[in-house]
């Protein structure tokens, strides 16, 4: 099966699933487990942190880092088509009962203008406006450049406003700038990036901050029912995803290319060539979708889910070159019917 939907679907390697069965364990919520410390410690120092945590899923690590940044009734600023904002079941107004300002984004970085022009003066009618969200690698395909992140921050220190930085794929946007993850994480107090997007790592993702701010994060970790016991057994995955996959995505990145052009080459489609800074391809296409759809599926082709008018396309460690070459193939047989 070839599976376009997202890097979320790649199963763990062959040497991850020997380091799961050799891992050491402990009990965690009592801090006893040796190889999730190992791995927090070898994230803390990817990221340039003082520590890190181990949390069950992305979604969760950003929402422990709101509830960490924040009071109730505060206000956080986040961009238009952010994770946070549009995909986490709007649960920073439930978890940490602070509401949205939400800004404009161009090509993935925060408006500066409307950034500044959210954050709450002193005034009875107002609330607090405690922290600015900011997406690195987005969602959409694109990679913030650096100096925008900075941008973002030094407003935020003005002004004494928290930052995080949902950076899920943060090593896609690493490799597509061509700097270390620490580079990008200097401009963020706290920053959550996934195991399990793009590097084959069946669970997990990290959230990485100050002493301070991941004490705090291990008490809302327990309170979400995220404190695990024998949990090595997916750390160990992790600590082979942040050595040896990270390595190996600038291969998903060059597919990406590669299948774009020669999606480009079908005139039903049309690729957004825009959004390709990464390992995604946005792509429109005049098939009749689900026709198109259960053609690929009877040739064990799975398809990426749709943005609006757009088909969303991943390339991921499970997919190889001649995959995608077996998928135009079979995009031409289509066409022929």
């Amino acid at each position: 099966m070839i599976d376009f939907r997202s890097d979320t679907v790649t199963k763990p390697t062959k040497a991850m699933r020997q380091a799961m069965f050799n891992a050491t364990v402990g009990d965690d919520v009592y801090e006893d487990d040796l190889t999730i410390k190992e791995l927090e410690s070898f994230a803390a120092t990817l990221t340039g942190k003082e520590a890190a945590l181990f949390v069950p899923s992305g979604t969760m690590g950003n929402q422990i880092a709101i509830m960490a940044h924040t009071q109730r009734g505060d206000e956080i600023i986040v961009g238009k088509n952010s994770h946070i904002k549009t995909y986490e079941v709007g649960a920073a107004a439930v978890l940490a009962s602070v509401s949205y300002h939400v800004v404009n984004e161009t090509r993935g970085a925060l408006n500066p203008k409307e950034v500044l022009n959210g954050i709450r003066g002193d005034d009875i009618h107002y609330p607090k406006t405690s922290l600015i969200c900011m997406e690195n690698a987005h969602g959409s395909g694109v990679v913030a450049s650096i100096d925008s992140m900075q941008t973002i921050y030094e407003i935020a220190k003005k002004h004494g406003v928290k930052t995080h930085l949902d950076g899920a794929r943060l090593f896609n946007a690493a490799v597509h700038l061509k700097v270390t993850p620490k580079e990008i994480t200097q401009h963020a107090d706290s920053v959550m990036f996934c195991l399990s997007k793009g590097l084959s790592s069946p669970i997990g993702s990290i959230l990485a901050g100050s002493k301070q701010f991941i004490i705090r994060a291990r008490k809302y970790r327990k309170m979400l029912g995220g404190g695990m016991r024998q949990v090595g057994v997916l750390g160990a995955p992790g600590l082979i995803a942040l050595n040896d996959m990270t390595k190996r995505l600038h291969i998903d990145h060059e597919n990406a290319q590669y299948l774009a052009r020669k999606l480009d080459s079908f005139k039903a489609f049309e690729v957004n060539f825009d959004a390709l800074d990464i390992n995604m391809v946005f792509v429109k296409t005049k098939l009749d979708r689900e026709d198109f759809e259960r053609h690929m599926k009877k040739q064990n082709i799975i398809l990426g889910g749709y943005k609006d008018e757009y088909m969303r396309l991943v390339c991921h460690n499970d997919i190889t070159r001649s995959d995608i070459d077996r998928f135009i193939k079979a995009i031409d047989e289509f066409s022929k019917n």
